[in-house]
């Protein structure tokens, strides 16, 4: 069955990524069951990190053809690698800073390594100081047509590592008046925003993001934008989206995510995705 263009490609394959954390060889295989599924046109590539790159190559059937995102887990200049035959790098993801340093060195540095490679590449800019100049220049490079966007990480092991909805909003806001598509990564675990009942962290929800997206896309105020982010009422966000499902997704690129099927059941049971279980 069909997926909706609002969802397409919104869930990119961190199988090996944690809390998940599976080997490669699991997540190529089950990557393989996912490109073969109902649901394929909702996943993205497989993303790895640069330094698992050249494992991949053995896992490979003769004449395979293997779409992945390269995540550094090292130097930056390790997702540029050439990968094994069979392996195509289709996206570029590394952190610019930690949070409380200037982005911009690393930031330049990722921009000239995109524009000779030619691959798509996402930045990852701390929710810190430095941020708005940050943005600026990605936008600035992105107007040349230097196929680059923004990535924001929404949660971790710590609680600063979740933004509140106000903050989250203000940069989603932001990337729209600069036109520059962004990622997310982390913390997205389920469609509705909700606490974690063994953390105590509270989570945004992709859907939450989604219908935010959306809101800002069509210049609604930060104020509406947050509270988006904010509710955990399942039908403001269906109404939010629902008319919305034959439109292309606007500003966010989407989502890495350790577990497919979660997401998946999730717009199931909303009744946002239809299809076999």
């Amino acid at each position: 069955m069909s997926t909706p263009l609002l969802l397409a490609q919104l869930l990119d394959d961190a199988a090996v990524f944690p809390p998940g954390s599976a080997t490669l060889s699991d997540a190529v295989a089950a990557h393989r069951e996912h490109r073969r599924a109902w649901y394929a046109q909702l996943v993205g590539p497989l993303l790895v990190p640069a330094s698992q790159l050249p494992d991949l190559g053995p896992l490979l059937a003769e004449g395979e053809d293997l779409a992945v995102g390269v995540i550094a887990d090292g130097p930056a200049a390790d997702c540029f690698a050439t990968p094994p035959a069979g392996v195509r790098t289709v996206q570029v993801e590394a952190a610019m800073a930690r949070r409380g340093e200037d982005p911009s060195p690393a930031v330049h540095d990722f921009l000239h390594r995109v524009r000779d490679s030619g691959v798509r590449g996402y930045a990852e800019i701390p929710l810190a100081w430095g941020l708005l100049a940050a943005l600026d220049v990605l936008a600035q490079a992105r107007a040349t047509g230097l196929p680059v966007s923004a990535k924001f990480r929404t949660g971790g092991l710590a609680a600063e590592l979740f933004p509140t909805p106000m903050e989250l909003a203000a940069v989603i806001i932001a990337c729209h008046e600069r036109e520059l598509p962004f990622k997310l990564t982390a913390g997205l675990h389920h469609a509705i925003r909700h606490t974690d009942p063994e953390t105590g962290f509270t989570h945004h929800g992709f859907l939450n993001v989604l219908a935010a997206a959306c809101a800002a896309a069509e210049g609604v105020e930060v104020t509406e934008v947050a509270g988006l982010l904010a509710t955990t009422q399942p039908l403001t966000l269906i109404e939010a989206v629902r008319s919305r499902r034959t439109h292309q997704r606007p500003l966010w690129v989407g989502f890495g995510t350790c577990s497919i099927p979660e997401p998946l059941a999730d717009l199931q049971k909303l009744g946002l995705l239809d299809g076999r279980a």
